[in-house]
């Protein structure tokens, strides 16, 4: 064990370093801003697109590359230049008009169609089409965690769809053929993955919890059945901005759509008609919608820099919905979920496939990766929980989520919170449990 510590101590600061730059080395600039249109092709399930993309140079730059998916970019221009470009390996990569100097900003503008393998979901049976990761198959964009921007939205629909979208709704317009723009705008700065929206020919239910407007939506399920569906939903963001230190801010939609696994976004997330069905049979079957309100907070405001940290946005979603399970259902249901957690450990042990929650590579990550992030990464918040005592470690959680939101952070950086709340070092617990497979 001390050899094996020994180790994991020399080696901890180059993984940390080589980590934090692996989001940001190669981009060379930053976006401020996108301004996207859509026309998603429902029954053909397809998209037509157009976006402005404004950047700041962090260097001198002559091109810059963004991530585009299966989309096929027909034209790229700069005011009304034309600009050559090219696209291979999901990704479009477009010369600049003139080079630009460090500090200066500029916009391009991109226009786009495609049929979207994945990430633009359709459901023509059900006249709906919602958005899951990755948002490079539906906008050209930066497809790492630590890119942050604002968002202007507009999807156009047939009309009677009701549309949900990140950020503030704004007034709807009506098309002279009859078509409806349905708009959006996030004015603050949120890593690409989170964009999206849901639209369908959907029920819809609404209620006022404090300052927060809530909103669900449904295509199977009745206004009433939707208002029992998420009856828990204020009482998980109240909880969870009372763990973080920070209120909920903005307003939340929650949808129930043909087929998901969960998805969360800025302000909305995305469940299956199969799980509000659950719900409405057994209300106690609310930690997946639990995991996605937790998102809010530990996800979005605060981000993993680069994928190699995924455990620090779904290990801490994981341990906060079982901490408001055993809030809000006892201590057993809490401890339901560390068994979960535990038994999914034992097997990766045993199988030779537990690994350290950091990666050095998360390019092509295995079913068993994910439960390295999801179920070992929660398993180790509760040890460090038992290791801390209660009152230091909530501390910890405050402190290191205040201190971190709207930021992209890396494991240094949650270790360094908690340490300061525990008033020692962890550092041979990260080193067993973190760094190495404990």
């Amino acid at each position: 064990m001390f050899a094996r510590l020994c180790i994991w101590l020399c080696v901890l600061p180059l993984l940390l370093v080589s980590a934090s730059a692996h989001a940001v080395a190669s981009r060379g600039f930053d976006v401020l801003h996108y301004e996207v249109a859509l026309v998603p092709d429902i029954a053909h399930k397809r998209v037509t697109g157009q976006q402005t993309v404004r950047f700041q140079a962090e260097r001198a730059l002559r091109a810059v590359t963004l991530d585009s998916g299966a989309l096929k970019v027909t034209a790229v221009l700069q005011g009304d230049r034309a600009l050559a470009f090219a696209q291979d390996e999901a990704k479009v990569h477009i010369t600049l008009a003139e080079p630009l100097a460090r500090g200066d900003t500029a916009s391009v503008t991109i226009r786009y169609h495609g049929e979207p393998p994945y990430g633009l979901e359709f459901a023509p049976e059900r006249e709906e089409v919602y958005t899951i990761f990755s948002t490079s198959q539906w906008m050209p964009s930066v497809d790492a965690p630590d890119e942050r921007a604002t968002l202007a939205l507009s999807v156009t629909l047939p009309a009677g769809l009701l549309a949900a979208g990140t950020g503030r709704a704004l007034p709807v317009r009506t098309l002279p053929d009859g078509r409806i723009e349905h708009r959006w705008q996030l004015e603050t700065p949120m890593p690409g993955y989170v964009y999206g929206f849901t639209a369908g020919r959907y029920h819809e239910a609404t209620q006022q919890h404090g300052a927060t407007g809530l909103r669900f939506l449904s295509r199977e399920r009745s206004p009433g059945q939707l208002q029992r569906v998420f009856t828990a939903t204020g009482a998980m963001l109240d909880f969870f901005a009372e763990r973080a230190g920070l209120p909920y801010r903005g307003d939340y939609q929650q949808a129930l759509v043909a087929r998901t696994i969960g998805q969360e976004m800025a302000g909305l997330s995305l469940m299956s008609e199969r799980y509000g069905q659950q719900l409405l049979e057994d209300p106690a079957q609310t930690a997946l919608m639990a995991h996605e309100a937790a998102h809010q907070w530990w996800g979005n405001r605060v981000t993993c820099a680069g994928w190699e940290h995924f455990w620090l946005n779904e290990g801490m979603a994981n341990f906060m919905t079982a901490a408001y399970l055993q809030q809000a259902q006892g201590e057993a249901a809490y401890q339901v979920q560390v068994t979960i957690w535990r038994t999914r450990l034992d097997a990766l042990r045993a199988k030779g496939a537990d690994h350290a929650l950091v990666y050095a590579d998360w390019s092509a990550p295995t079913g068993d990766d994910r439960a390295v992030v999801y179920q070992k990464g929660a398993y180790v918040l509760h040890l460090l929980r038992g290791e801390m005592g209660e009152a230091a470690f909530w501390r910890g959680i405050r402190a290191y989520t205040q201190a971190n939101d709207g930021r992209s952070v890396v494991t240094a950086d949650f270790q360094h919170a908690m340490e300061t709340a525990a008033g020692r070092s962890l550092q041979p617990f990260f080193a067993q449990w973190v760094y190495g497979v404990g």
